[in-house]
């Protein structure tokens, strides 16, 4: 491991490579021991006499013999110092490679932490957004039932009588629907009471709206649509999110008529796949969402199916933009009514 002169210390130390021209306790040990066997043996040759002397009569095999006897030890002696001093080293070395590694182990595990952290934060910021969207829908329902005051009742109309300048008045019979004696409902209000006002300031929206709730199939439609839209915004599905893709109007035409299977497959344009397995697991394992959403297919299918006799190809394309038609391109997928 190199050694950088400019990096600040840390605080152990464990870093810090350590210097191989330090004489540590195994070298001073080894010159300790050298030297007391240098002198020992020394001492035993220089005391011992003519016997051991070497003279020119010496033999080459005596004076190696000497040699190994005083000088072996010591090698032996520097060899087990130098095995220690390696030994050590690698101990040094491998506390530092595992000191290292734990470094880097806690740089790791405190990067996690902070991704973790800034994930739930991102999380948590896309649930209030969630929530503060299903608000936004709940206040502006809430708004469209504010608006839907029932009509009082009235007593049924008089026998028809001569007035008093003898003009006739039609008779009309007994129980008929306030809402029947208002005016028909325009097509660009049922088709903007359909897609639902667009915010809390529409007040075009609100007024087709209003409109459209005179008029009681309009109205049931309507409910049944909203009903079933406030089901789905619980699971973050929202109408505006989704880009179906759009289909010819005589293919909505061939439903209107009664046709089945790849005829009108192309209603089925939802692509988005989080809406569909959300919306297929909530058919699946919410009777009341279930009950919704066939209330409101059986609704949609009746009104497209008067709707289309005399609706133009522009009307009929743009009713399927709207947020109602979505929906039930939705369910309709979801439960094989396209198939």
């Amino acid at each position: 491991m190199s050694e950088n002169e400019g990096s600040p210390p840390t605080p152990l130390g464990i870093y810090d490579k350590a210097r191989k021209d330090r004489i540590t306790a195994i070298e001073v040990t080894a010159i300790v021991l050298s030297v007391i066997w240098l002198v020992a043996s020394g001492a035993y040759f220089i005391l011992a006499g003519p016997a051991v002397s070497f003279d020119a009569r010496g033999s080459t095999l005596q004076f190696l013999l000497t040699m190994l006897v005083v000088f072996m030890p010591v090698a032996m002696i520097w060899v087990a110092a130098m095995a220690a001093r390696a030994s050590r080293v690698m101990r040094e070395e491998s506390a530092r490679l595992q000191a290292a590694i734990d470094a880097i182990r806690k740089s790791y595990i405190a990067e996690q932490r902070n991704r973790t952290a800034t994930e739930e934060l991102s999380v948590n910021r896309k649930l209030d957004e969630i929530a503060a969207a299903q608000r936004k829908t709940e206040t502006a329902l809430a708004t469209f039932s504010s608006t839907r005051r029932p009509a009082p009742m009235r007593s049924a109309p008089p026998p028809a009588t001569a007035t008093t300048d003898g003009e006739d008045q039609v008779d009309l019979p007994l129980g008929t629907p306030s809402e029947e004696l208002g005016p028909p409902l325009e097509r660009p209000d049922f088709i903007r009471a359909l897609n639902f006002p667009e915010t809390a300031e529409d007040k075009e929206g609100f007024a087709a709206l209003r409109r459209a709730l005179r008029d009681r199939p309009t109205a049931q439609l309507v409910r049944a649509a909203q009903d079933i839209l406030t089901l789905m915004s619980h699971d973050g599905i929202y109408m505006d999110d989704l880009r179906p893709d759009p289909a010819r109007p005589e293919i909505w035409r061939r439903f209107a008529n009664g046709e089945r299977g790849r005829a009108v497959a192309p209603l089925g344009g939802i692509r988005d796949r989080s809406s569909l397995a959300l919306t297929a697991a909530r058919m699946k394992n919410d009777p009341i969402f279930r009950d919704a959403a066939h209330h409101f297919l059986r609704r949609f299918d009746r009104m497209i199916s008067e709707f289309a006799e005399t609706a133009t190809d522009a009307e009929i394309a743009e009713l399927s933009d709207t947020r109602t038609a979505r929906a039930f391109m939705l369910l309709g997928r979801v439960t094989g009514t396209f198939s």
